[in-house]
């Protein structure tokens, strides 16, 4: 018989799980991307130092200390002068921006054969480079989703300037995504023989929708080119160019890596840039040019895109941060923000009122298949009103959290989902006074009360368990 001592004994009851030990056991894969927090500890120290909790990565990226160190040893040890011409120090900024050049098509696994690059300023550099040179004429298409970008949707007015059809695909709460019903019959519609450009985000900045890259094979077998926005999905995910191929790849070089600003990146075929009429010439564009012959001759490539003088001293950085990411591994990279984006939309839309009300609203998948970092939702009172997002912001300033509000340049899904319809929006913009200015006060009026934008927080490279768990701390806070 067994002693009723033996027994209590041999009894230890189970300690509960942690906070940390319930994540792991749900998102056990993020044991996996341990070197992140080692790489934080050493090379963003300044992170944990400024107890800044930092959660606005779709906005721009962070740089490591080591890339801002190994560029300044290049300043500091090189003479650089002016890349347009054959002289030694200007031989040697070439060598790097062509350095720099090649490491953007390795990066992206792209054929030097196939595809160019164009240095650009940002993203939207590289975009009207597309939309000012693409040769749209009468009866050509631009096609795009509702939740581009507006540096994407800005485009159109060389299409309707041109006499092109723009044409807007919808998107569908709850997750935002396209109906790809809608999408085949608008590919149905391509002119034969015409120019037709068909346009996406390949993550969405607003909902983080991952949209198919099999998308671009299916587009240009219907006769379409391809203009991929890759702004908001190179920072945390591989995009293969010689899986997939689009024509036309934007993107900003600080999303991804922080440091620099200023530089981005036009990605194309090269039978795509030659398709492209530029409407002006520039200096270190031509070949030749005459004043008195009233002539010039377009350079080739990438070279007849990039006007003036190229940032010759700070592309050599754009290889730095491209290597300091391939150290870490993009795989890894997508594995934490996976991890971390599910954890925070489990427990934020948990969140309940005393009176059972949901504290937030989410824009966008509940899951995270096929999406991204960025979780966009609005807040609520217990009474189920909604919390203006700019109150949000400015609380969470407070706490040094790091976070972004309004619809983030991206009015179509910005629209679709906060409800705002195609009606309000025509009343607002012919009413008296509204025909060439319309501040966002006067917008707030004209919807009604209605939100006028939303509350993103987006996960990065950097981010931790422990800043999670502070936001979601700062969301208990709102509960009433």
């Amino acid at each position: 018989m067994i002693k009723l001592t033996e027994l209590s004994d041999s009894f230890h009851p189970v300690k509960p799980m942690t906070t940390y030990q319930q994540f792991l056991a749900k998102y056990p894969s993020y044991e996996n991307t341990k070197k992140i927090d080692e790489l934080r500890a050493s090379d963003y120290r300044r992170l944990d130092q400024g107890e800044h909790i930092y959660l606005d990565y779709t906005g721009g990226g962070l740089y490591a200390e080591s890339q801002v160190r190994k560029h300044q040893q290049i300043l500091l040890e090189g003479t650089f002068g002016n890349p347009h011409s054959s002289n030694p120090t200007s031989q040697a900024a070439t060598h790097l921006v062509e350095s720099a050049r090649e490491y953007v098509l390795h990066f992206f696994n792209a054929d030097p054969a196939e595809y160019d690059v164009v240095f650009t300023p940002n993203a939207s550099g590289a975009l009207k480079i597309v939309g000012e040179s693409y040769p749209f004429g009468p009866g050509d298409q631009y096609v795009l989703t509702f939740d581009n970008h507006n540096s994407v949707n800005g485009i159109r007015e060389f299409a309707h300037t041109k006499g092109a059809e723009v044409t807007y695909l919808p998107v569908v709460l709850p997750d935002l995504r396209v109906d790809e019903s809608m999408l085949a019959a608008a590919w149905a519609k391509a002119r034969p023989g015409g120019n037709n450009l068909f346009a996406y985000p390949a993550q969405s900045n607003f909902s983080s929708v991952k949209h198919p890259l099999e998308w671009i094979a299916r587009a240009q077998e219907k006769g379409w080119d391809v203009l991929l926005d890759a702004a908001a999905f190179a920072p945390t995910n591989k995009l293969d160019l010689t899986r997939y191929k689009p024509d036309f790849v934007p993107l900003s070089f600080y999303k991804i890596f922080g440091y620099p600003t200023g530089l981005g990146a036009l990605i194309a075929r090269r039978t795509a840039l030659k398709k492209l009429h530029k409407p002006w010439f520039a200096g270190g564009t031509i070949t030749v040019a005459s004043v008195q012959g009233d002539k010039y001759y377009l350079a080739d490539g990438h070279a007849g895109f990039e006007d003036g003088t190229v940032d010759y001293l700070n592309i050599p950085a754009v290889e730095i941060g491209l290597r300091h990411m391939e150290a870490i591994g993009m795989d890894t990279i997508n594995e934490r923000v996976k991890c971390l984006t599910g954890w925070l939309i489990d427990n934020l839309t948990a969140m309940r009122h005393s009176t059972g009300a949901k504290l937030v609203r989410l824009y966008g998948p509940a899951s995270t298949e096929a999406r991204g970092g960025a979780v966009t939702v609005n807040f609520f009172d217990k009474a189920g009103n909604p919390i203006d997002h700019r109150s949000i912001e400015e609380a969470a300033n407070k706490v040094n959290i790091s976070l972004r509000t309004g619809c983030f340049c991206n009015p179509g899904a910005g629209e679709v989902a906060l409800g705002i319809s195609r009606l309000e929006l025509d009343v607002c913009f012919h009413g008296p006074g509204h025909e060439y200015r319309l501040t966002l006060d006067d917008f707030r009026l004209c919807i009604d009360g209605k939100s006028s934008g939303a509350v993103r927080i987006s996960v990065g490279m950097m981010t931790n368990f422990n800043d999670i768990q502070a936001f979601l701390k700062f969301c208990e806070g709102l509960l009433g």
